[in-house]
């Protein structure tokens, strides 16, 4: 996969979430995803800003236009040092939460992405990493 663009956004606080979801409108427009599409990439960079910042501690996403092909998208990758995920699969689940919300952040951006992939250990932190391809 080539990376046409890329830029890294730190996550420390709430004025960050907003910061990270100007850069996801401005990379999926450049990546030409629909006006439907780049809302979706919006929002699931919203969802896992905020879980990085609020279940993690702050951390940093990394986002970027990428190419496969004649494929082309765009990838985020959120980082945190927290106290990571005891189970993934628990937390992936409509409705899971720890912290008394709707329980729809993780599962919530699954649905809005086209690859979603999930890194956690206890005590290490979490990586998130989603594509939403043109």
């Amino acid at each position: 996969m080539d990376v046409a663009r890329d830029v890294e956004v730190p996550v420390r606080a709430e004025t960050d979430i907003v910061h990270v979801r100007r850069e996801a409108r401005e990379f999926a427009r450049e990546a030409g995803l629909s006006l439907v599409n780049q809302t979706k990439l919006v929002t699931a960079a919203s969802e896992l800003a905020r879980n990085a910042l609020v279940h993690g501690g702050g951390g940093s996403c990394r986002l970027e236009v990428v190419r496969k092909g004649v494929q082309v998208g765009v990838r985020m990758i959120f980082r945190d040092q927290g106290p990571g995920i005891a189970n993934v699969e628990q937390a992936l689940r409509d409705g899971f939460t720890t912290v008394g919300g709707l329980g729809l952040g993780l599962s919530g951006a699954k649905r809005l992405v086209n690859e979603f992939h999930i890194e956690s250990r206890p005590g290490e932190g979490t990586m998130v990493t989603v594509i939403r391809w043109r």
